[in-house]
This record gives C-alpha cells, structure tokens and sequence, in this order.
C-alpha cells in the first residue's frame, strides 16, 4: 500500500481545514508532508490523524506543519446548549479551564455561566 493511500485520512484533513502551501511527496520509504494550518488547534488536528494512523511515533511520515496564527489557540463560535466547561473540555481535555476561556474572552464576557449562541471566543493558548 503505498504511503499516501495510507495517510489519505491525514491529507483529506488538511484539505479540510485549509491548509496552505500543502505538499506531499513520497521518497525513501517515508511520506513527506507539509503546509501552514490557520491555528495551533488545526496542527494539534493533524498531528492527531497522523498519530491515529500510524501510531505515536511514526517512523513512515515526516510532517513539517507551520502556524499562520500564533496570538491564540484557535476561535470557536459558541453553539446551542454549550458553556465554557464543555469548551473547555473539547479544546484542553479539561473543563475546569473554563475560566481561562472566560479571562481572553471579558471583552464580550460578563459573567463566565452566561454565553450566548452565535459568540465567537478566542480559545487561548494551553
């Protein structure tokens, strides 16, 4: 099987999100790839795929993923039903960040239990 039919999953998520000045090539037994994802949470995505694939540390695939933005971790426009808890949880694996969550975003933010649909909140860096 040749390496990009086994990383495809990988490639289709670059796609996905965007990624620019992507490239691909497959030399030496190993599948280079690369590009610059939008945030730090896109390449964490990546990196992710690319471990599910190939396990922890691949040996088949050399990724080189740059960041266009560095301020914050990435931005998430705030949906129905959800609090800075569940945010929390989905971006840091941790509820109890919510005030993190809560401190980037006081600017729109009065009171850490109140946030509305359709608010989009910076997501700091962990």
């Amino acid at each position: 099987m040749a390496l990009q039919d086994k990383y495809k999953a990988v490639l289709d998520l670059g796609l996905e999100l965007g990624v620019k000045d992507g490239y691909v090539e497959e030399a030496d037994g190993k599948l280079k790839i690369g590009g610059t994802a939008k945030t730090q949470y896109e390449k964490d995505q990546l990196w992710d795929k690319i471990k599910e694939v190939g396990g922890e540390d691949p040996a088949d695939v050399e990724a080189d993923i740059k960041v266009e933005e560095t301020a914050f971790y990435t931005k998430h426009v705030v949906a129905s039903g959800e609090s800075l808890s569940k945010i929390a949880k989905k971006y840091y694996r941790d509820p109890m960040k919510y005030m993190k969550i809560f401190e980037a975003n006081q600017h729109i933010l009065k009171d850490p239990n109140l946030i509305h649909p359709g608010q989009e909140l910076v997501i700091p860096n962990p």
